[in-house]
This record gives C-alpha cells, sequence and structure tokens, in this order.
C-alpha cells in the first residue's frame, strides 16, 4: 500500500513536470493532489508504521529518524505550497525542491527500510499492519501541520484532530466551489456558451463534494432544459395547428365573404327594386292624394261661398226688418209721447182754472 502510494505521488511529479509554463490551473490542480497525498500518506506512516517498526524491526532508527526530519522539510514546503498561487515566481522552484527531496526520501524507504520490515514481520503482522493503515487513512489531515508533533502519543491526539478539521474544511470548500461551478453552469447555460471544464481545487474530498454539487445541480439544470424544450416542442405545435386552423378558418372566412357578396348583391338588387316599387307607389299615392285634395278644396270653396251669401243675404233681410220694427217702434212711441203730453196739459190746464175759480169764490 505505501509503495501504491509512491507511485501515486510519482505520477503526479511526471503531471507536473510535463505541463506547461503558463498551465497554471494545471498545475494548481496537480499541487493540490500531490499536498493531500504527501499529507495523508505523511500521517499514516508517522502515527502508525515508523513507531512500529522502531519497536519491532532492529537497526531501522536512525533510518526513521531520518524519515521524520525528512517528512517535516516536506511538509513545510507543502504548506507554503498549499496557500500560494501558481502564479508566484517561486512556486515552480519550490515544487521542484519538494519533488527531489521526495524522491530522494521514497528511493530510501524502498530501498533501505522496507526490505528490512519485509524480513522481520511476517506475513500475519504486514497484512494487520497495512489494515491499520488503512483504516488511519480515513481520519488522516488532509493538509500538511508541520508544527504538530509527528511521534506517538501526540500526533495520535492532534493528528486525529486535525483529520477531522481538514476534512469539515475539504467538505465546506467543496460545497463552495460547487456553489460557484453551479452558478457559472447556469451563467453558461443562459448566455448559450458552451461550459467549459471547470476543474475543482483542494483534497480529494472538497473535488468530490464540489464535483457531487456541481453534477447534481446539472442534472436538475437539464431536467429544467428538457422540461422547457418540450415545453417549446408542445408550442411549436400548437403554433402549426393554430396556423392551420387559422388557414381552414380564413378560407371558410373567404367563402363566407363571396357567398355573403353574392347573397348582398341578391340583397340589394331585390331591395333597388323594392325601393323603385315602392317610389313609383308613392308618386301615385301622391298624384291620388292631391288630386283629392284639389278636389276637397273646391268643393269646400263652394260650400263657403254658398254659405257666406246665403248668411249675407238673411243677414240682408234681418236688418230690413229690425230697421222696419224700429221705425214702427219710434212712430207709436212718439204718438203715445205726444198722447201723454196732451193729456198732462189738459189736466194740468183744468187744475189752474179749478184753483183759481176756488180762490175767486174765497174772496
Amino acid at each position: 500500500m505505501l509503495k501504491d502510494d509512491h507511485k501515486k505521488v510519482e505520477q503526479l511529479f511526471k503531471r507536473f513536470e510535463s505541463a506547461g509554463e503558463r498551465a497554471h490551473v494545471e498545475k494548481r490542480n496537480v499541487v493540490d493532489r500531490i499536498v493531500e497525498e504527501l499529507s495523508v500518506h505523511a500521517a499514516i506512516e508517522e502515527q502508525l508504521f515508523y513507531p512500529v517498526v522502531r519497536a519491532t524491526v532492529p537497526g531501522t532508527e536512525d533510518i526513521t529518524l531520518e524519515s521524520l526530519e525528512e517528512h517535516n522539510i516536506v511538509k513545510w514546503v507543502l504548506s507554503d505550497l498549499d496557500s500560494m498561487s501558481p502564479e508566484d515566481e517561486r512556486f515552480d522552484a519550490k515544487v521542484t525542491v519538494l519533488i527531489e527531496n521526495v524522491r530522494h526520501h521514497v528511493d530510501e524507504e524502498e530501498s533501505e527500510l522496507f526490505p528490512k520490515v519485509r524480513d522481520e514481520l511476517g506475513r500475519s503482522a504486514l497484512g494487520d499492519l497495512g489494515d491499520a493503515l488503512a483504516e488511519a487513512k480515513k481520519t488522516a489531515p488532509t493538509h500538511p501541520h508541520p508544527r504538530s508533533p509527528d511521534t506517538p502519543p501526540g500526533n495520535l491526539v492532534v493528528g486525529a484532530a486535525a483529520g477531522v478539521a481538514d476534512r469539515i474544511g475539504d467538505t465546506v470548500s467543496g460545497l463552495a466551489q460547487g456553489g460557484v461551478s453551479v452558478l457559472a453552469d447556469l451563467i453558461d447555460t443562459v448566455l448559450r456558451r458552451k461550459r467549459p471544464r471547470r476543474m475543482p481545487q483542494g483534497s480529494q474530498v472538497a473535488r468530490s463534494t464540489a464535483e457531487r454539487v456541481r453534477s447534481g445541480a446539472t442534472d436538475a439544470t437539464e431536467a429544467a432544459i428538457e422540461a422547457a424544450r418540450n415545453a417549446q416542442r408542445t408550442g411549436e405545435r400548437a403554433v402549426r395547428k393554430a396556423r392551420a386552423t387559422g388557414s381552414s378558418a380564413q378560407t371558410g372566412a373567404k367563402r363566407t365573404a363571396r357567398a355573403a357578396k353574392q347573397g348582398g348583391s341578391r340583397t340589394a338588387r331585390a331591395v333597388r327594386s323594392g325601393a323603385k316599387g315602392t317610389a313609383t307607389s308613392a308618386r301615385r299615392s301622391a298624384k291620388r292624394t292631391t288630386t283629392t285634395a284639389k278636389r276637397a278644396a273646391t268643393t269646400t270653396r263652394r260650400t263657403a261661398t254658398s254659405a257666406a251669401k246665403g248668411t249675407a243675404t238673411s243677414a240682408r233681410r234681418s236688418g230690413k226688418r229690425t230697421t222696419t220694427t224700429a221705425k214702427r217702434a219710434a212712430t207709436t212711441t212718439r204718438r203715445t209721447a205726444r198722447g201723454a203730453a196732451k193729456g198732462t196739459a189738459s189736466t194740468a190746464k183744468r187744475s189752474v182754472r179749478n184753483t183759481a175759480s176756488t180762490a175767486t169764490s174765497s174772496r
């Protein structure tokens, strides 16, 4: 298992060495993988492998202590690279120093230490030690901690706590990177741009978390896009159907318009014919009415003239009779008045004479 770790790291070294001078993204990704792999590898060796070897394999004290010091140097360089930009002028130089130190360390372990351990420990003990190392990998720190203890029991306690903290941090980093990638993918989708392959950075936990977040969002986005496409296809079918219906309706409307036009023409002719008939009847009726009115007016004038003549004659006759009667009455009145006056005068004369006669007698 430890030799497999060495091979994996060597492949990463070769990827870095073959990257171009300005391949900053590729170099950052490779260095992140190197940081994680070496941090985990160094932690499990310091927690289990070196203490077991020192306690059970004679003649390995010096080489294990030297290995611990080489680990310390490597962890300091890893700590610098973990927070350094790949565009920094010393970034490539630090990686080169790291590669040289690790390759030297691996060569000594595989050529000097591992054979002694294999010879001293039996297959069963090596299997148990391998199982313990594999289990320790699950909780080992994913980032370098050069100030932490590198021997038991301090490294067991601090290493476990550091491993938990690193994995929580990696998870948070993965979630953040995944969220940023999702947002960028959404923008690319809206703008109809090809979505570039965005490689998450950091440890395996951070990368896998970011990939899960992005993958889940991508699935949801693809489902939404597919639903939108289905809706678009449904809309297009509806538009085509509407156009076909509209065409049929337009044809029907044209037919209806032609029929209406023809009907209108017939109606117009009928109306014109009816209007002519009505006008003719009206003219005839008007002539009859005018003739009747003229006749009535003539009759009325004749009647009025005859009545006026009769009334004048009657009035003249009545006036003559009234005049005659008045004359007769006036004559009678005059006669009566003269008769009365004469009688009164006679009576007065008699009375005067009687009075005078009486007066004479008295004297």
